[in-house]
């Protein structure tokens, strides 16, 4: 059975080796080296409403995978947007857990009263559009080759969707 919960500091470092594979392996993020345990630290410690960093864990006690809304921009009227995003082990996906995160991500977020959340995702990426899709997320717009990672350049679509309160 996999649990999902509200990441510590103790998750750090599997928080750490989950994104840094990432940035070895895939476009998912455009970090191209690896960050340390201690990047993390300042969001999943954040109490500011809207903010949220949660982990699936299976049985064992092993982090699985993490997703986490944050400020979308460092600037006062963004209060009301978020930027979410996703990490699984490469043994984690394909099983429904990145739904299950999802889910449990945006129940906290729309508790919080958050406006709008923003996805960006970089092409192509069928399956994590289909997640937004099955959430409610449009897609908004594209930029073109705005990320160069292994020797290509690479679209990002950005994706959003309103809270419960809509427009």
């Amino acid at each position: 059975m996999t649990t999902i919960r509200t990441a510590t500091a103790a998750d750090l470092p599997a928080i750490a080796a989950i994104y840094n594979d990432a940035v070895h392996t895939s476009v998912s993020t455009f970090d191209t080296e690896p960050r340390p345990p201690e990047h993390f630290a300042e969001r999943v410690a954040s109490t500011r409403p809207g903010d949220h960093v949660l982990v699936a864990e299976d049985d064992d006690g092993d982090v699985l995978g993490f997703a986490y809304a944050s400020t979308y921009r460092p600037r006062p009227a963004y209060d009301g947007t978020r930027e979410t995003s996703i990490y699984l082990r490469d043994e984690a996906r394909g099983r429904g857990l990145g739904r299950a995160m999802y889910a449990e991500l945006l129940d906290r977020v729309d508790a919080d009263g958050i406006h709008v959340v923003i996805a960006v995702i970089a092409q192509p990426n069928p399956a994590s559009e289909a997640l937004h899709l099955a959430f409610g997320f449009e897609r908004v717009g594209v930029l073109r080759e705005v990320g160069r990672k292994f020797d290509d350049w690479v679209d990002t679509a950005f994706w959003q969707r309103f809270g419960p309160a809509g427009r």
